[in-house]
């Protein structure tokens, strides 16, 4: 009777855990999707092994972000992954860290006609498909997270979310950053090199928070 009562225990125990797991932060999104609204900006922080890198480098804790599309009666997030793709809002709430994330709108919300959002999701669409750009670079061969979202904005709504700035600008002096930065360019660091970043997007000025967990 012992035995078949920590057994029990141990199903309950997972029970819970699981429904916290994975229904936690669907509950989340449930409340939040009364106001999101097509073209939003969703952050998160990242469980990438960069992550890490990216959060120190940029002094945020936001390493990853992507924009929110309305499909039927679904949310999808636009992202740049490996390759870039739409993926189910739900799916990439639950992969960022503890299911937490902030969404951000254009102030000026009139920006965002549906014949922009058109023009933003053909934008996208000529990117869809890309590999990740693991090494940053601001070229369209190849995408990274931020670049998306900012490449996206500028071309389909012409305007800029976030200032660019050069590698150079960002710490790089912390023992993760330069192991990463050596993993990925070896001796020949391009500190020149063109660089939006995750937080550069999440502090524009443009953008105010209208969701978050």
């Amino acid at each position: 009777m012992k035995r078949i009562a920590i057994v029990l225990l141990l199903v309950i125990a997972v029970g819970i855990y699981a429904k916290r797991r994975f229904y936690g932060p669907k509950i989340q999104t449930e409340i939040a999707a009364n106001d999101i609204k097509n073209g939003d900006i969703i952050f998160q922080t990242s469980l990438s092994s960069q992550s890490k890198a990216i959060q120190l480098a940029t002094n945020s804790p936001y390493s990853h972000c992507g924009i929110i599309y309305k499909n039927g009666s679904d949310f999808y997030v636009f992202e740049a992954v490996q390759p870039v793709k739409m993926t189910p809002l739900q799916k990439w709430i639950v992969r960022g860290k503890s299911g937490k994330f902030v969404i951000k709108r254009l102030r000026d919300t009139s920006i965002l006609t549906p014949e922009t959002l058109v023009k933003m999701k053909n934008v996208g669409q000529h990117f869809s498909g890309k590999d990740y750009d693991l090494t940053f670079e601001w070229s369209d061969k190849k995408m990274y997270c931020s670049e998306l979202i900012w490449k996206i904005y500028k071309r389909g709504a012409g305007i800029e979310v976030g200032k660019p700035e050069k590698l150079s600008d960002f710490n790089l002096e912390n023992t993760a950053v330069q192991q990463k930065m050596k993993e990925r360019y070896g001796d020949h660091i391009p500190k020149n090199e063109t660089v939006i970043s995750p937080k550069a997007i999440f502090d524009s000025d443009l953008l105010e928070t209208v969701a978050e967990n």
